[in-house]
């Protein structure tokens, strides 16, 4: 590209979360950043907005040379408000979140906050990229996989998307092994096993804390989740088209 790009950075784990840090450092290298992100966590929000409650906005000096906003709503309000707000005369090239501390792999997706905010940007004709790293560790390593991002968010640059214009980027953890490579893969399936432990907090008001286990069948080869076990990076093309076209003709007889 002749002129450097305008990539706007956003993650669901917070503005000061190490690996928002890291991506900022990779893309600033790249393009012009511009940055809004939660003030706080906001894992598994998916694609929730707020509507009940006014959002804050804050300026924050953060990262040297970065123009960046902590925000007080959803990840998808950050990206809401960068679009219609803070930097409505920006035009866009890229939207990369995270990176994301633990998977987005298979139907995590559906619950990410890392990927609904890219998904939002894609909804608004932003080519987006939602990287996610399987290491849930606060001081989690992330320079492994530089290579790799610099590489992907390039081609993307250069190539653009086309359809749904969203990528879902999982990254094996740090390991004794490098990363073998990259697949383009497909979705891999599986389920959330949830436990809810049920406790009385101190005024004696029963709540419940839910936990879960991950439980998939064994993974076909072209999809992410084989891809992560066995030591690539998996890339799948996602989309916020959610039709089961295998099923509008065979419930036709429905049709009045």
């Amino acid at each position: 590209m002749n002129t450097k790009p305008n990539i706007l950075v956003t993650n669901d784990d917070g503005i000061t979360a190490p690996g928002i840090a890291h991506l900022i450092s990779l893309m600033k290298k790249i393009g012009h950043v511009f940055v809004v992100a939660p003030d706080s966590p906001q894992s598994g929000k998916g694609h929730a907005i707020t509507l009940e409650n006014p959002i804050r906005l804050n300026k924050v000096s953060i990262y040297e040379g970065i123009e960046a906003y902590e925000c007080s709503g959803t990840p998808v309000d950050c990206v809401k408000l960068a679009r219609n707000v803070l930097f409505k005369n920006v035009s866009f090239d890229l939207c990369v979140s995270g990176i994301n501390h633990g998977s987005n792999a298979g139907i995590n997706i559906i619950y990410s906050g890392t990927m609904s905010a890219a998904m939002e940007a894609s909804l608004e004709n932003i080519d987006s990229i939602g990287f996610s790293l399987l290491d849930f560790d606060f001081d989690a390593t992330f320079s492994h996989a530089d290579n790799y991002i610099n590489t992907i968010v390039h081609q993307v640059l250069d190539q653009k998307l086309l359809g749904s214009r969203l990528l879902n980027v999982n990254i094996p953890k740090y390991g004794d092994e490098p990363i073998k490579g990259i697949r383009v893969c497909t979705q891999g399936s599986g389920v959330w096993k949830e436990d809810f432990q049920e406790g009385v907090d101190p005024r004696g008001r029963k709540y419940y804390w839910m936990t879960g286990q991950f439980i998939s069948e064994k993974h076909q080869e072209d999809t992410d989740l084989w891809a992560l076990e066995n030591n690539y990076i998996s890339i799948v093309p996602s989309s916020s088209d959610l039709t089961d076209y295998d099923q509008i003709n065979r419930l036709k007889f429905l049709q009045s």
